[in-house]
């Protein structure tokens, strides 16, 4: 079969050989040496998965057909065979067998077609749900269903309840199962296997011969229903279209609240990091108190947190000194103050960008693991290495729709199934969430994707497409689509005359910096709200502006007059303000206003400071300055910290942060293939024609030539070629043999084990040593010979 492949492959013209390599870019990890062992590599397990899992449910369907109509002698089959199986769909099958045979899945004429050892492996044993030939499960199955009529007469005697029995099994799967009812003496299934129609094949194990399952799917086909294209969105009943200008107005708006949202959270985490967990991860109170404080649900604050650690926002940082006990914490990274600088579009890309790409999944938080414990936010058990696979999927799903269509998400995973039935298959929760969390964060819009959303979508790839750039700057920036959509910065506030400040649209981020230090925010949205209160103008002046300073602050932002309110808190805080002067001692209090001092004193409470006087206008206490201004602050008293020469200490927090991190976007998937341009494959079709022609030409040189250079010769000493070790160990992959593998080590020494191999794929050997029990990693490109053990 190996050979017959090979020759298949070198009679192909490189252009198809390049659309070969194209479909399936993992028989190029590494570069196959020659034809051979190209061809060695598309039979494999692995490398055929991976085809089939790309492959639509009626393509499938087709290559069930191709297995069902194999001779029995050469197993081979032709194309009129497979028509004849799929009845009044020429157009579509012959379409579909194309596309197999494109991908070296079922090559050969059309009148001798022959499916690669691999699909039989990786597929179900019960092609289009039907079971066996009947010669194969019991002779009197097998006797029974070469008579017809005696089988059309058992059939109509069955009695009703063994007829849905069977009616069940023929829709497939074919196998069942006895249980202690149906294992009764009068029950419909014994009823079945007394007269034939089920087969025992072990224990309580039972199936229906496939002859029975094709008698029973006269009216539906030998296949079953077939589904030859794609559901239709809206099938169910007509559905109101959306506006696609009130999908994109949507959409942004909340792409402006999951950048808020994000800023909130890390604003948070700024102000009070949170411990890291032994095990590693957010704990559930912490990410609780973070949820509340923001203003969210626990399960978009895990969303969020999530997209703020794999866009570089967000990492680990040391604990102080001070903190005893813990090991690490979790705050913003230096990224976050440069992220917060960058237009409001920008920040959003980076956030979706790193959604598209990181591999986490974040509904999982919440949930319990195998091990009955709660799954946090950041937490090793939310690692879902498939996850970027299905986000990119479901948004190809909406990108391929018409613009406003909102699909429901059964309408969604109904057309995954279609699309890639073994991908989908088990991932229905994973994509729903997909959902969820495009809605969320504002890639969708009113339940259909938005203009930009369909940017994200498509920009994987693109690079690829355009290697050297020539169509550079064609297509509109995802940040420019969001940008034309979003309300312009403004730079200006209306002061109400209840000392609100009302922002009109997104700040500047010099106005937002002013902003979250003179006033305290209330609510935001298109139009955010701020309050200026008492504290606000105190932890202004604490940060070093002066009441002149506050005064033109407002007179410059507001374009409406500023309320004689406003003038007069912020001139009644910065007259109390600095009345009383705060330094160490422990730490000390000191006043020119003697009566004031005496008031402390008076105090009681301030009475837990111990305060005592020391000078006429000085009082210290033994605590630390720290709990001193607390204390006085939260009795009503406006004291000033000051240092040893008597200047004021501005109190703006410095602000911690953790080492710069790599956003899930920018970084490189170790396991995805890497992306093959046209220039590249036309090099790697060249190379793999070099490799093929020396390996003739070596095969063609005398025998002392061909073991000295590593070439196969007679015995089972010589060193086999690179493509007979990689038949030979596929062959003992299937049958679980022992083989003797030659390979150069790490330090170029020559060594050989005898080992079991297990699999092979992504370049690799994996074999189990039964002397040590050990399971070992070969690389294939070191591997210089495989012989199987006597």
């Amino acid at each position: 079969m190996a050979t017959t492949l090979a020759d298949h492959l070198r009679s192909l013209p490189d252009q198809a050989l390049a659309g070969l390599l194209q479909m399936r870019p993992d028989l190029v990890l590494p570069v196959p040496s020659d034809i051979s062992a190209l061809a060695v590599r598309a039979q494999s397990r692995v490398s055929v998965a991976r085809a089939l899992d790309g492959l639509d449910q009626f393509t499938l369907q087709v290559l069930d057909a191709v297995r069902l109509t194999r001779d029995p002698d050469d197993h081979t089959t032709s194309v009129d065979a497979v028509l004849a199986m799929a009845k009044g769909e020429t157009s579509a099958v012959r379409e579909a067998l194309g596309r197999l045979r494109d991908l070296l899945l079922v090559p050969g004429p059309d009148g001798a077609l022959h499916v690669v050892a691999g699909v039989d492996e990786v597929s179900s044993p019960y092609p289009a749900g039907l079971g066996r030939p009947a010669a194969e499960l019991d002779a009197a199955a097998a006797a029974l269903c070469a008579d017809p009529a005696r089988l059309r007469r058992t059939l109509l005697a069955a009695p009703p309840a063994a007829r849905a029995v069977l009616d069940r099994l023929a829709a497939g799967p074919p196998v069942g199962t006895l249980t202690s009812g149906t294992a009764a003496a009068d029950s419909p299934v014994r009823w079945l296997i007394d007269n034939g129609l089920l087969v025992r094949i072990s224990g309580d194990a039972m199936e229906l011969p496939r002859e029975i399952g094709l008698l029973l799917r006269r009216d539906s086909g030998p296949l079953g229903p077939l589904h030859v294209r794609p559901p239709v969105i809206g099938e169910a009943g007509p559905r109101a279209a959306r506006e696609p200008k009130a999908v994109d107005s949507a959409g942004a708006g909340q792409a402006m609240e999951a950048v808020r949202q994000v800023e909130a959270l890390l604003a948070a985490l700024d102000a009070e990091p949170v411990t890291m967990l032994r095990s590693g991860g957010l704990g559930v109170r912490d990410l609780r108190r973070l949820a509340k404080a923001t203003g969210l649900d626990e399960p978009a604050a895990a969303l969020l947190l999530e997209v703020a650690h794999a866009a570089g926002l967000a990492g680990e940082g040391e604990v102080p000194a001070a903190r005893v006990g813990a090991e690490l914490i979790f705050l913003p990274t230096a990224a976050y103050d440069t992220w917060r600088a960058l237009p409001l579009a920008r920040r959003w890309e980076r956030l979706a960008a790193a959604w598209l790409a990181m591999t986490r999944q974040a509904g999982l938080v919440g949930q319990r693991d195998e091990r009955d414990r709660p799954i946090n936010v950041l937490a090793s058990d939310a690692e879902r290495a498939g996850a970027p696979a299905a986000r990119r999927a479901v948004l190809e799903v909406l990108a391929g729709l018409e613009p406003g269509t909102a699909p429901t998400a059964d309408e969604v995973l109904a057309l995954l199934a279609w699309r890639a039935p073994r991908r989908a298959k088990g991932r229905e929760v994973a994509h729903r969430e997909v959902l969820t969390d495009a809605a969320l964060l504002g890639v969708t819009g009113l339940g259909a994707l938005t203009t930009y959303g369909r940017l994200l979508a498509s920009r994987e790839g693109r690079e690829d497409d355009d290697p050297l750039g020539v169509r550079a700057g064609e297509a509109p920036e995802l940040a420019d689509a969001l940008d034309a959509l979003l309300p312009a910065p403004v730079d200006h506030v209306l002061v109400q005359a209840d000392l609100t400040v009302v922002v009109p649209g997104p700040p500047e981020p010099a106005l937002a910096a002013e902003l979250e230090i003179v006033a305290e925010h209330e609510s935001a949205g298109g139009a955010s709200v701020h309050r200026v209160t008492e504290a606000s103008v105190r932890r202004a002046l604490d940060a070093g502006y002066t009441a002149d300073d506050l005064h033109s602050l407002f007179r410059r932002r507001s374009r409406t007059p500023v309320p004689q309110g406003l003038t007069y808190l912020v001139d009644d805080v910065a007259r109390k303000h600095g009345g009383l002067r705060a330094g160490g001692a422990g730490a000390y209090v000191r006043s020119d206003d003697e009566a004031l001092l005496v008031q402390l004193l008076a105090d009681k409470r301030l009475g837990a400071l111990t305060l005592r006087r020391l000078a006429p206008t000085v009082l210290v206490t033994p605590y630390q300055i720290g709990r001193l201004l607390a204390a006085l602050r939260e009795a009503g008293y406006p004291p000033v910290h000051e240092d040893a020469s008597g200047a004021a200490v501005l109190t703006r927090a410095k602000s911690r942060r953790a080492p710069m991190r790599t956003p899930a976007a920018l970084r490189t998937d170790p396991l995805g293939p890497p992306p093959l341009t046209p220039p590249r494959l036309a090099g790697i079709v060249e190379q793999i024609r070099r490799g093929d022609a020396a390996a003739r030409a070596a095969r063609r040189a005398p025998v002392t030539v061909r073991a000295a250079n590593g070439h196969g010769v007679e015995g089972l000493t010589a060193v086999q070629a690179h493509s007979q070790a990689l038949a030979v160990l596929q062959q003992a992959v299937r049958d679980k043999a022992l083989v003797w593998v030659g390979y150069v080590d790490a330090h170029g020494a020559t060594a050989s084990r005898l080992v079991r191999p297990v699999s092979i794929g992504g370049g690799y050997l994996r074999a189990e040593d039964e002397r040590t029990e050990m399971l070992h990693t070969f690389a294939l490109h070191r591997i210089t010979a495989a012989v199987l053990d006597d």
